[in-house]
């Protein structure tokens, strides 16, 4: 990737400046999608999946949806963040004392470090949509945890740290189907496995058109000087369906549930061929995102149309002054 200008100090961190001209405050990777259709032979599309750093590279677990269109979740690596050697069968995940658990309906799954191991939660089907939860600290061994809502919910999504002596989780309750609504949701747990204290976040009543039906969670939470930099998707409906875009918003460092601001304007929506058409059309959402602390640089993954997986681009600094000038 010649056209690649990455950071000085993380020489594989994925990274693209701002194309001459453009004033977006996120901009696309101009090589878009990073990953197409059919990219191992058991998949017609990933989509929708999580990435960090870990070691000399990168992980993830992907969403890769089958052939018959059933979701699973796979485990993936990476040198650069932008080719990835994703494992070719499913994460089988397994019980506390080691009895193998069905690899079912999984998909859109989060990743994130705390305390040394790493956590996924993702959607399935118990019975209908809910929240999944599981960890590994190899990735090897993958236990299934409990999961830490009833259905039907969405957008499971940990910070990377404990607040206050609790783990931190956002939700978005929603039914069944295709919900025609949604807000956020912040539950505390004292164990990872009991949850409570649940706390309205940030609501769609009376919020700006683009994210006027539902919005949820996207990738973990940036902690930062200003604030926990929380990257999300808005979704609204028009005649010919939903769109979906993506937001931005600080939430107070000491207690989250308290917003400090939330962008009026979205940060990007569909608009390039990749977002706009695909199995679902007009879709743009954020699952992932890496930090180059130093640098404040910030590669964010989001699924296209349902089909691909593409890369944007921003300024830690830049975004956050935006989110506040724009709330």
């Amino acid at each position: 990737m010649s056209n690649l200008n990455p950071s000085s100090t993380s020489a594989n961190f994925p990274w693209q400046d701002r194309p001459t001209g453009c004033t977006d405050i996120l901009w696309r990777y101009s090589e878009n999608p990073v990953i197409q259709r059919n990219p191992i032979p058991c998949a017609g599309r990933v989509f929708n999946s999580a990435v960090m750093a870990h070691g000399e590279g990168y992980i993830g677990v992907f969403r890769v949806d089958y052939r018959d269109v059933r979701p699973r979740l796979h485990f993936g690596k990476s040198k650069d963040a932008l080719s990835w050697d994703i494992d070719h069968d499913p994460i089988q995940w397994q019980t506390e004392s080691g009895e193998p658990v069905e690899n079912g309906y999984a998909y859109d799954p989060r990743l994130v470090e705390i305390e040394g191991t790493f956590y996924i939660t993702w959607c399935d089907d118990f019975p209908g949509a809910s929240i999944g939860m599981g960890r590994t600290t190899d990735f090897k061994t993958f236990i299934k945890m409990e999961n830490p809502t009833m259905p039907f919910n969405r957008n499971g999504v940990l910070f990377p740290r404990k607040v206050n002596g609790e783990y931190l989780l956002m939700s978005r309750p929603s039914d069944s189907g295709h919900t025609p609504f949604g807000d956020i949701i912040l539950s505390h747990s004292k164990d990872l496995t009991y949850w409570g204290k649940h706390r309205l976040l940030m609501t769609t009543v009376g919020k700006n058109w683009w994210e006027s039906v539902k919005i949820g969670a996207g990738p973990i939470p940036i902690e930062t000087k200003d604030g926990w930099l929380l990257i999300y998707h808005g979704v609204t409906g028009t005649c010919n369906g939903f769109v979906y875009s993506i937001g931005g918003a600080l939430l107070d460092l000491d207690d989250p549930s308290k917003v400090i601001a939330r962008s009026k304007d979205y940060l990007l929506t569909p608009e390039l061929n990749y977002e706009t058409t695909g199995f679902v059309p007009n879709v743009a959402f954020p699952c992932a995102a890496l930090h180059d602390d130093p640098t404040g640089r910030i590669a964010i993954y989001y699924g296209a149309a349902d089909t691909y997986t593409a890369l944007a681009f921003a300024k830690r600094d830049e975004l956050i002054e935006f989110i506040k000038d724009n709330s």
